[in-house]
């Protein structure tokens, strides 16, 4: 298994320096105002694919930080002692004690 994970990198690796080789040519990327970008297509396309890396994980970080405080507090909750009769159940935590951690 282990060698096929390499197998797999490595086939990606030579598909994308492959495509990075045909893909020399200069392209021109034109922007407001007049102004423009000359650069060879593999750049712009690596470019284009970085910055939506960084607005996908720019657009994350609210998220994961909110799941991240709800983490520690309920890490940081008491933890509840055992019911001093067997029959007692613990009483069910407020609906509203934390903020959802889910959906929109």
């Amino acid at each position: 298994m282990k060698y096929l994970l390499w197998l797999l990198k490595a086939a990606i690796f030579f598909t994308l320096f492959a495509f990075a080789l045909n893909n020399q040519q200069d392209a021109t990327v034109h922007f407001f105002f007049g102004t423009q970008w000359r650069a060879p297509l593999v750049l712009v396309v690596l470019t284009a694919f970085a910055a939506g890396l960084v607005t996908g994980v720019l657009g994350m970080v609210p998220r994961w930080w909110r799941h991240r405080n709800v983490a520690l507090r309920v890490q940081q909750a008491p933890a509840t002692t055992s019911p001093a009769h067997p029959s007692a159940a613990p009483a069910a935590p407020a609906s509203n004690e934390y903020p959802p951690v889910h959906g929109l």
